[in-house]
């Protein structure tokens, strides 16, 4: 594949010496020169390294409605002390620092940030990964072990529905708790964490991997709200079958960490099994998620009993497929130069969804741009890498402040949640001087060093006072490039490395080599949404849906492989399969596909019982104490005090078949809480997968709806499906495990 290359007035400033009027970064929506960021009206400018001022203004009364303006408040002389002639670029940089002070809690967790108190397992485990492992390490261990609950495991925080396993990427804890230990070397720590991650990592190998794909079950890492990274159609059971790049990615990394960490034990047997868990799932990202003719991994797998692909872009998973080495070298420099780019930056996906606000649709948030500015440092792509670090340091310099997110049209805060003072965002900002203009990197041996420094940024610059172990490094590097031309430690040439164990007062000089990487350029984009959703219904074998404004045709799909493209509105689905639409425009930009529809025959099993239900202090049912909305005689209910469900089902063919279960649960809502019911199934005996039952809405037990649902090859004749809950099905709540059940759908595929 050709990469596109894209010449700007940086890459033509020449070798010069940063000049203070000098363009560093210039887009189609703001200009980084010299000490000032300029976009349209607004200026900020660095009146000092501890000075700040802008002249942004956002939507009166939101956040924001008076001009803002940074001072140093705290010290952070303890802190590697920035030098560069770029006076923004410190300011920034010593805004970080000074809001990381505020950001440790008196009781030494981690503050997730200004509006938002406690301590969230992703939240911060990504915040600990960029930065706060070495900047923060007591503070980086103690908000860890707050995320550990009583039994052992990893906490899974918020996410659609029940949290896990809808949401599964608590594992990242595992990636950021092994970065403490490279930081710190702490072999009780090591001990510690290595029955934590095998523990949780354990159920979610036996509840969340799909063995059919190699791939993770569970939502996209962080953006954990429903409609606005889904279409609207998808009900929690559904999110809870999708299979994402960013978690899948996660998964694999938390499996490679746990091979590392059982080698360094001396649990072989261990190290052995889940490196090879880890690379299976690596193997499955790029063999079912990557899109030659887009040059970057698709955002899911979804849809109802065929998982498709959602074909956006999404910039959290791009990055860490190649920080983490997923994606093959080829592969990464391809990723960087095709992600879309808009003229704020990159996307949390894109294109958008057209009838969502902005908060994970239609925004960028500064950490995922962090990510993205490291991954393209890695590949080698230095005008990607730039852009990057000049969408951290925009919003940061216009609003004086390390920003949640914002709104991708326009570059302003007014998205539907935000907060000051973010940890994940001030640990990105830290992270992009260290790791990238710096090049530290952590081993478990040691500190390694490999700077990318962009021609516009190739000054030198010092930081001081770096501390790693017994050692304080004063770290000097010159000019510009990939390539180190000379590393020398107190005046001597030396190996770009740093033995753990090292003493005393190290002067660390590093000439780069003044190399310019090949050019792979930026795919600039305007920001763009899709068409609405198509809504389709199935009448008689025949399929039709609504007409989508601006739509010039429709690909139809059964079974989730495509069989037509039509510019009418309706279809002939006399074929028996699982049916879905989606609409395209001009540019052949796809919509989500429409709720699937299916004609294959299916059997409904009804559950005997009567509507009593059990008295349960954690539940709240109807003010009647009447369930409605179940079909047959009855329901059962299941809860920790209930044994296995068994259930006789007859087939009149062998074959593939679906399974799923009619089930209400009214233990939270939809969008929040921890109580999703988790069944393993078992037929004749012999597991065969897990169905989730999530909320379906706080005390709405009259609202019934399928589970996710497992795939099964069934011999003719009849066969026992059982339910049961097993240990490792213990949810996040681990009082309130309980739905109740209506029926047993099983469905010929």
């Amino acid at each position: 594949m050709k990469l596109p290359i894209t010449l700007t007035l940086t890459a033509l400033l020449g070798t010069a010496p940063m000049l203070m009027s000098q363009v560093i970064v210039e887009t189609d929506a703001y200009r980084w020169a010299g000490d000032s960021i300029v976009q349209g009206e607004y200026t900020a400018r660095a009146v000092s390294p501890h000075h700040i001022q802008s002249t942004y203004h956002a939507r009166p009364g939101y956040y924001m409605g008076i001009k803002p303006e940074w001072r140093l408040k705290n010290d952070i002389s303890a802190y590697p002390q920035l030098e560069t002639p770029n006076t923004l670029h410190r300011a920034v940089y010593n805004m970080g620092l000074d809001e990381m002070v505020n950001a440790v809690e008196p009781d030494t967790t981690l503050r997730t940030g200004a509006a938002w108190g406690g301590v969230w397992t992703r939240d911060v485990s990504y915040s600990i990964i960029l930065s706060m492992a070495y900047m923060q390490p007591e503070a980086s261990k103690v908000s860890l072990m707050r995320k550990v609950d009583p039994m052992g495991r990893i906490i899974q925080d918020t996410g659609s529905g029940g949290a896990w396993p809808v949401s599964t990427d608590r594992i990242i804890w595992a990636v950021a708790a092994y970065e403490v230990y490279k930081a710190t070397g702490d072999r009780d720590w090591l001990e510690y964490i290595y029955n934590v991650i095998k523990k949780s990592l354990d159920a979610d190998i036996a509840v969340n991997h799909d063995t059919a794909t190699g791939l993770v079950r569970g939502e996209t890492s962080f953006i954990d709200w429903r409609e606005q990274s889904h279409p609207r159609w998808m009900q929690t059971a559904d999110i809870a079958g999708t299979e994402t790049l960013s978690t899948s990615a996660v998964h694999s990394r938390a499996l490679a960490v746990l091979s590392e960490i059982a080698s360094e034990l001396g649990h072989k047997d261990e190290a052995s099994f889940y490196a090879a868990r880890s690379k299976t799932i690596a193997n499955a990202i790029n063999r079912h998620l990557w899109m030659p003719d887009k040059g970057y991994y698709a955002m899911y797998l979804y849809g109802g009993d065929n998982l498709i692909l959602n074909p956006r872009a999404e910039t959290l998973g791009e990055s860490l497929a190649i920080l983490w080495d997923i994606a093959p070298a080829d592969r990464a420099r391809t990723i960087t130069a095709y992600n879309p780019t808009t003229p704020f930056g990159v996307a949390i996906f894109y294109p958008q969804i057209p009838d969502m606000p902005a908060y994970h649709n239609n925004s960028l948030w500064p950490w995922v741009a962090s990510y993205w500015a490291l991954a393209n440092a890695k590949a080698g792509n230095e005008q990607g890498a730039l852009e990057a670090f000049g969408s951290v340091m925009r919003p940061a310099a216009l609003f004086c402040t390390n920003k949640e997110n914002f709104v991708l049209d326009n570059g302003d805060i007014a998205t539907e949640l935000n907060s000051s003072n973010m940890l994940w965002c001030l640990a990105g900002n830290i992270a992009l001087t260290h790791k990238m203009l710096f090049g530290i990197n952590f081993e478990p041996d040691g500190l390694s060093f490999s700077p990318f420094v962009p021609e516009a940024l190739g000054e030198t610059r010092t930081l001081r006072g770096f501390k790693y172990g017994d050692a304080t490094l004063d770290i000097t590097v010159s000019g510009y490039g990939n390539k180190i031309k000379s590393f020398k430690v107190n005046g001597k040439e030396h190996s770009p490395f740093i033995a753990r164990g090292t003493k005393g007062k190290l002067d660390i000089t590093i000439e780069m080599a003044d190399n310019k990487p090949e050019p792979i350029g930026v795919n600039h984009v305007a920001n763009r949404k899709t068409l609405m959703t198509p809504i389709a219904a199935m009448t008689d074998n025949t399929l039709s849906w609504n007409p989508i404004y601006d739509a010039t045709s429709y690909i139809v799909l059964r079974d989730g492989v495509k069989v037509d493209t039509v510019t009418t509105i309706t279809y002939d689905a006399s074929v028996p399969g699982e049916y879905q639409v989606i609409a395209l425009d001009a540019d052949g930009i796809e919509t989500f596909a429409s709720q699937p529809c299916s004609n294959r025959p299916t059997v409904m099993i009804e559950m005997p019982g009567a509507t009593t239900v059990m008295t349960s202090a954690e539940v709240i049912y109807p003010a009647d104490g009447q369930i409605k909305g179940y079909t047959g005689s009855g329901f059962v209910e299941t809860d920790h005090s209930t044994g296995t469900l068994d259930i006789p089902v007859t087939v009149p063919a062998d074959g593939s078949y679906v399974v799923k279960i009619r089930y209400a649960n009214g233990n939270g809502s939809v969008y929040t809480g921890n109580s999703a019911a988790v069944r393993t199934l078992a037929v004749d005996g012999k597991r065969a997968g897990t169905i989730v039952m999530p909320h379906r809405g706080e005390g709405n037990w009259n609202e019934w709806g399928n589970s996710s649902s497992v795939t099964l090859h069934l011999d003719k004749g009849t066969h026992l499906i059982s339910l049961s809950l097993e240990p490792e099905n213990e949810n996040m709540n681990i009082k309130t495990n309980h739905a109740l059940i209506d029926a047993l759908i099983l469905i010929e595929k």
